[in-house]
């Protein structure tokens, strides 16, 4: 197995829960860059000999990533990196929908110009990333921007809450399955039509037109699902 290089030793920190964390944030890094693959084995003695480290802290962090469901434990082989399979992602995207729906036409009721300004910002942000020597986890991150920007706008912070705790998820989704693959231009100019709507100041509309946009990126990624495994 490819081991991560956190670089995490025993002094890093005294806090227990510290260094649980920073465990499952490398392990996590690790699993949405592809150097760890999906349905790879997460040893926990061999992660704890590579840092240095008990065994522990290392489990605790791989239950931390269970939770968020980055990672996945099976019987006879303990934790390895979660694997999707369509109808999760079916599941997430239904989710997504919900979220984001209910987001966005709270943002559209706020009647505030300059909330669809900084979504204009965002998606700039995105279509300014063309070009060699951008990373895709750059641009995967700049299109979460986005939506997670609707969600923030809302006002209710609790629909950010829900689509912090899914982000991940949603990553390892777009990572197993190449969703991304068009480059940050495509795929900002995938999201203007919400933009129009938000500006429009139609809450339906933008609804409608996020709701089409999400489908569309699950279609994408569930034929994109089928042709990897046929």
């Amino acid at each position: 197995m490819t081991q991560p290089n956190p670089e995490i030793t025993p002094s890093d920190t005294t806090e227990g829960d510290h260094l649980v964390e920073k465990i499952a944030r490398e392990l996590s890094a690790s699993i949405l860059s592809g150097t760890l693959k999906p349905g790879e084995r997460l040893a926990e003695s061999a992660i704890a000999r590579r840092l240095q480290l008990s065994r522990a802290p290392v489990r605790e962090a791989l239950r931390l990533l269970e939770r968020s469901r980055l990672v996945a434990y099976r019987a006879n082989r303990g934790f390895v990196v979660r694997q999707m399979d369509p109808a999760e992602i079916e599941a997430l995207y239904d989710l997504r929908v919900v979220i984001e729906t209910a987001a966005i036409r709270r943002l559209v009721a706020r009647e505030e110009p300059e909330l669809a300004d900084q979504l204009r910002a965002q998606l700039d942000l995105l279509y300014g990333l063309s070009g060699t020597g951008v990373t895709r986890t750059s641009y995967v991150d700049a299109d979460l921007g986005f939506h997670r920007l609707i969600c923030v706008l809302s006002g209710n912070p609790r629909l950010a809450d829900v689509f912090d705790q899914i982000a991940a998820e949603v990553k390892l989704c777009i990572n197993q399955t190449g969703r991304e693959q068009d480059g940050p231009r495509r795929i900002a100019a995938s999201h203007e039509q919400i933009l129009t709507q938000v500006i429009a100041a139609d809450p339906e509309g933008a609804a409608q037109a996020l709701t089409e946009h999400l489908q569309e990126a699950e279609r994408m990624m569930l034929a994109l699902f089928a042709q990897a495994a046929e």
